[in-house]
């Protein structure tokens, strides 16, 4: 199918402007419209063994044989979650006959070449404010070959040759074989909720080490933030012209899902990166450590910063989408090609980046009152506002970032109670009743991907990959939810707790079992370090909660 540069040459008023696409969309499509836009072919792909090998493996038939015009919609039944809609199944035959029909061939000629202009140029610029990482593996991969071709297939250009340097960021060794990554890792992610697990465990002190250092990472990961990064070629690409230029979102300030260096902050990962610091500011292992210069401090602009770009990422709805603000609308999905994911065309508001982007604020409303108070209040009741208008009728909140229902809950309960929504409340009150409603007979609660899939809470889903239907993962999400509402049902968080310690291994792990993450509602994500760190998080809370009410 035809994937036209000349699409991004339309006036940024367009109503379907590629500029207003969710950006790993839109990051993939610049890439697609270059590459088809230069009809680029690799000159030796009829003789390299490698390629003639890949074919045999990928197709069930010759792979000259295949009529590639035919199939231009062919895909297997199990694959297809997301049917291309009709609406677009007419656009890109029509734009089948652009490509091909002679009247169209000279405003086409005209027009392309300044396409193609211009995504080399954007490419580039994503290239320099990445690292040569990119957003993602699948425009990674395209860019690379993009910047191949720019280069005149140089293989020894030195853009092409930062770019495959950048290549192993994204593989990752697992149990069984090589894989590509979803992303360059998830270290920000990951290194925020471990240390806010490990301080509400009071045990910040006992590992100072882990917390010196934990706090050394946030401070060099705040993306354009330190001298380093703010020396950096990438922090050129902040300035208002340039954001405009290749639609970018505000960036200086915010935290990463990976690394520093990837420079695409999220919402979420901005609000937890936020509270992680906020945390480590109140112990006097770090506190005394940046008073003496063994540590380098993070000073209140910085932290400022952080809440600044939180506020320009809350959407009109109240909530708050990932990269950047919606900038499309509901239809867009009438144009989704992909077939493989669901809800991909403009940047939604979530649950999960609400609750990071709201507690964040909140956190940091209570330690720095002056900043913005007005301002970060009003955003906050927007945001509970929102958060309260997408409670499914059951009280449950569908996760869109993990399996789901269990973890959507706890995103739901904590973003609202630390907003200030009273624990009495009737959505606490519902979305408790909920999880104890899916409570299973060994204590535990379990669900799996299908959850993501059908919008469905799986009942079973963790038979397969879990213990007699439970999951280490979910059960903690379960109780962190309910002992911040304060659940009164004991027994059931009590039956949780020793679930969870009864899972626990000889060597204080837990066990790793079926797939806890999601992207796009049909891709599953491994986040490897949830089994442990969700677990010590749900067992201090409720430790701090209930005390001695267990009787455990």
């Amino acid at each position: 199918n035809s994937v036209p540069p000349e699409m991004w040459l339309l006036p940024n008023w367009f109503p379907f402007h590629p500029g207003r696409m969710w950006c790993h969309c839109r990051m993939v499509y610049l890439p697609m419209g270059y590459l088809y836009g230069s009809r680029f072919v690799y000159k030796d792909a009829e003789t390299d063994g490698i390629i003639l090998s890949l074919r045999k493996e990928l197709y069930c038939e010759s792979y000259d044989t295949i009529p590639w015009t035919k199939t231009r919609h062919l895909v297997a039944e199990m694959d297809n979650y997301s049917p291309i809609p009709r609406f677009m199944e007419i656009a890109q035959n029509c734009l089948a006959r652009y490509e091909e029909w002679a009247i169209f061939q000279p405003f086409k000629r005209y027009v392309r070449k300044f396409g193609l202009k211009f995504c080399a140029e954007y490419m580039a610029a994503e290239d320099l404010q990445t690292n040569f990482i990119n957003i993602g593996p699948v425009n990674k991969a395209l860019n690379t070959l993009s910047a191949f071709h720019v280069a005149n297939n140089d293989i020894n250009h030195p853009t092409v040759k930062n770019h495959m340097m950048r290549v192993p960021d994204y593989l990752w060794v697992a149990e069984d074989g090589m894989k590509m990554q979803g992303y360059n890792g998830s270290q920000c992610w990951d290194t925020s909720f471990a240390i806010q697990a490990i301080a509400e465990c009071h045990l910040l002190d006992e590992f100072p080490s882990l917390s010196k250092k934990v706090w050394s990472y946030l401070e060099r990961t705040q993306i354009l933030s330190t001298e380093t990064s703010m020396s950096c070629v990438a922090f050129q690409y902040e300035s208002a012209h340039l954001r405009d230029k290749y639609y970018r979102h505000v960036s200086k300030g915010g935290w990463p899902f990976s690394t520093s260096a990837h420079g695409w902050p999220i919402s979420d990962c901005t609000g937890e990166g936020l509270k992680a610091v906020l945390v480590l500011e109140k112990s006097l292992l770090i506190s005394d450590a940046v008073a003496s210069e063994s540590l380098r401090g993070i000073d209140q602009t910085r932290l400022q910063d952080a809440v600044n770009i939180l506020l320009t990422y809350q959407n009109e709805d109240g909530g708050w989408a990932t990269y950047e603000n919606n900038r499309g609308f509901g239809w867009y999905e009438q144009l989704n090609p992909s077939e493989v994911f669901g809800d991909i065309m403009i940047d939604y508001s979530y649950v999960e980046c609400s609750m990071a982007s709201m507690t964040g604020l909140a956190a940091f409303h209570k330690i720095y009152p002056n900043f913005r108070s007005k301002e970060i209040e009003f955003s906050i009741q927007l945001g509970r506002d929102f958060m309260r208008s997408i409670q499914r009728e059951d009280g449950s909140w569908y996760g869109s970032w993990a399996c789901c229902f269990c973890y959507g809950c706890w995103f739901g309960v904590e973003g609202l109670i630390q907003s200030g929504e009273s624990p009495s409340s009737p959505a606490i009150q519902r979305c408790c009743k909920f999880l104890l409603s899916r409570q299973r007979s060994n204590g535990g609660w379990g669900e799996d991907f299908t959850s993501c899939y059908d919008k469905d809470y799986a009942e079973n889903g963790m038979a397969s990959y879990g213990d007699e239907g439970s999951g280490v993962v979910n059960t903690a999400w379960a109780l962190l939810a309910l002992s911040e509402a304060k659940c009164d049902n004991i027994d059931a968080v009590r039956r949780g707790v020793q679930y969870l310690m009864k899972r626990q291994l000889p060597c204080g792990d837990w066990p790793q079992e079926g797939i806890a993450g999601v992207f796009n509602r049909a891709c599953g994500i491994t986040y490897t370090s949830y089994r442990n760190l969700f677990p010590i998080w749900a067992l201090g809370r409720c430790s701090e909660t209930y005390g001695d009410t267990l009787g455990l």
